[in-house]
């Protein structure tokens, strides 16, 4: 599933392509991958909508239109791209927005589980996120104080969204190994220090996963090299780059975690 450097990254992608571009019609071909409104409605609000920014909110594209909001969540095997109005239908293809001029948006999805919103009110579907781990407000003693009103295993509690949104698997395998933290530690048994470095640890490795377009790691998302620069992640068997211990694999909030048992020691 995407994560948040590869959203931003193709949010910057998009972002000058689209900006003041003009809705002509718009293509449902598989009616699923909308959430609201109608298909019917979707047809019809969107021609005449002029698009004035492209964001991102957590793992969502947010495309504000001067009307509405179209809100985009890519899940397991979404891509959003843009193409010549006249190339040809795509097999996974399933919503196509056609802008006057020469360009679509389409939105192609293997699997069939990203979701489009179409609202006048963005905060109806993100309204449960939790912060943005880029801003300046999230600062070591504000995650402090997050992580203690908790009592839950620190690696599910990092990809939960509704407590910090943006991390999935890979980016929260990196950053828990950089902090030496190990996934299993309860988050009130954190002390500030180690906050500290948790906090730069998940702004480290977001930051240089947005500087190198993201991770490639299988067939749905492409054009990103983070994937060479692992340290933990896919890297069962291989010897840690910090103390040259083997990496191992367990399964933590029934997802597969990578992490060093020397680095990441669960002492508390």
């Amino acid at each position: 599933m995407p994560e948040l450097p590869e959203v931003e990254t193709i949010t910057r992608k998009l972002s000058p392509v689209l900006t003041n571009q003009e809705i002509c019609s718009a293509e449902l071909l598989w009616d699923g991958s909308l959430a609201t409104p109608s298909p019917k409605e979707f047809c019809q609000i969107l021609p005449g909508q002029l698009i004035e920014n492209v964001s991102r909110r957590g793992k969502f594209i947010w495309i504000t239109l001067s009307q509405y909001h179209l809100l985009i969540h890519l899940r397991m095997s979404g891509d959003l791209f843009t193409r010549p109005i006249a190339d040809p239908i795509e097999k996974h293809d399933r919503v196509i927005i056609n802008l006057t001029g020469s360009l679509s948006l389409v939105f192609n999805d293997t699997r069939k589980f990203g979701r489009i919103w179409l609202t006048r009110d963005p905060e109806l579907v993100l309204g449960k996120l939790g912060p943005e781990p880029l801003t300046d407000s999230f600062s070591a003693e504000f995650l402090h104080t997050m992580l203690k009103e908790k009592h839950r295993q620190l690696k599910p509690l990092l990809m939960d969204q509704s407590f910090l949104s943006g991390l999935g698997n890979i980016y929260t395998d990196e950053a828990l190994h950089i902090a030496r933290l190990n996934p299993l530690r309860k988050s009130d048994s954190l002390t500030i220090d180690e906050c500290i470095a948790l906090r730069e640890a998940i702004k480290d490795v977001l930051h240089e996963g947005i500087l190198r377009n993201g991770a490639s790691i299988d067939w749905v998302y492409k054009g990103g090299d983070f994937q060479n620069h692992f340290r933990v992640y896919g890297r069962k068997g291989e010897a840690c780059p910090t103390c040259g211990a083997m990496i191992e694999k367990i399964l933590v909030g029934q997802r597969g975690t990578h992490f060093c048992p020397t680095c990441q020691s669960k002492e508390e």
